[in-house]
């Protein structure tokens, strides 16, 4: 039995016989299917998306590990077959993307030397996010694997990034002053801060946990916050984000928090199920743990009794 402190979402399917009702199988998706958990296979869900409808593409694809998902397992394969199956969920995703969308891809170190250079024939690749997971088995003969990567791209010149919904706010240890006033920061009464542009470098996420309201039982969840600044930075509200291998709901759970639209796609119904509950949650808590009142704070560096990691 959990402590009544652990959060983590993790009931089996006879619980989840409740939510699947709220879902739309994959073959029955149509071109108005909107703000849905899509349970199913991806690629049959995509042939039945609108073309050219998705402002946001956000893809969390099985890193090429051995990797079991509650019954279902994904085995490590050959870099070319990695690279066949990459290229198979592009094609399929590619067409519904407008021509002002932006495309954001996680992978591990491995998998990104293989999927970097097929985004950039068929996109325009702009950048590579490493950020911190600060989590992670020691190695006795390597070095401890903590940094992921996500590949951002673009359809064409002509995409949105909303640089001022993304910086982050640092403590200022050295303020500079010009006549005696404060120069690029601002002082308050907890400390002196600066609001500073993202690098591609992120040391400020933390991997969910136990006795974070988002946490989940799936293996590879991906943070809120993660998530947060790529939805900020490269959509709008109103806007559709499309995420075709969703797991526990992540992207969807953020795109309803920060008012735009969204499509969930995952086979599993079990990880669909807690995708619904979370989404459920997000109609009286739309809170982001790290992210408030418009701003992304360091770990630890908020000044209030509770800190937002």
């Amino acid at each position: 039995m959990k402590s009544n402190k652990n959060k983590t979402i993790d009931f089996d399917m006879t619980k989840a016989q409740e939510y699947l009702p709220l879902m739309v199988k994959a073959e029955d998706v149509t071109h108005t299917t909107v703000n849905k958990t899509v349970v199913g296979d991806a690629f049959t869900a995509l042939s039945n998306l609108k073309d050219k409808s998705v402002d946001l593409l956000i893809v969390d694809p099985p890193y090429n590990l051995d990797k079991s998902f509650h019954g279902n397992t994904f085995r490590k394969t050959s870099d070319l077959k990695y690279a066949e199956y990459t290229e198979k969920w592009i094609d399929a995703v590619k067409p519904k993307l407008k021509d002002t969308a932006s495309i954001y891809v996680c992978c591990d170190w491995k998998s990104s030397l293989v999927i970097g250079g097929i985004l950039d024939r068929h996109f325009i690749l702009r950048n590579r996010i490493t950020w911190q997971r600060e989590k992670g088995r020691g190695a006795k003969s390597n070095w401890k694997n903590s940094m992921e990567d996500i590949f951002f791209a673009t359809m064409s010149d002509d995409y949105t990034f909303n640089l001022d919904a993304v910086k982050q706010r640092k403590k200022v240890l050295a303020p500079y002053k010009t006549d005696g006033k404060p120069k690029d920061w601002e002082q308050t009464e907890s400390g002196n801060y600066r609001n500073t542009c993202p690098s591609n470098f992120w040391d400020d996420i933390s991997v969910p946990y136990w006795s974070m309201a988002e946490n989940t039982a799936h293996p590879t969840q991906k943070p809120e916050k993660l998530i947060a600044k790529l939805v900020l930075a490269s959509s709008n509200k109103g806007d559709l984000v499309l995420d075709p291998f969703a797991g526990s709901g992540t992207t969807g759970v953020v795109a309803k928090k920060l008012g735009r639209n969204f499509i969930n796609v995952e086979q599993n119904p079990l990880y669909c199920a807690w995708g619904e509950k979370r989404l459920s949650d997000a109609e009286t808590d739309k809170g982001i743990q790290g992210y408030e009142d418009g701003i992304f704070w360091e770990r630890n560096s908020k000044p209030t009794k509770k800190q937002y990691n």
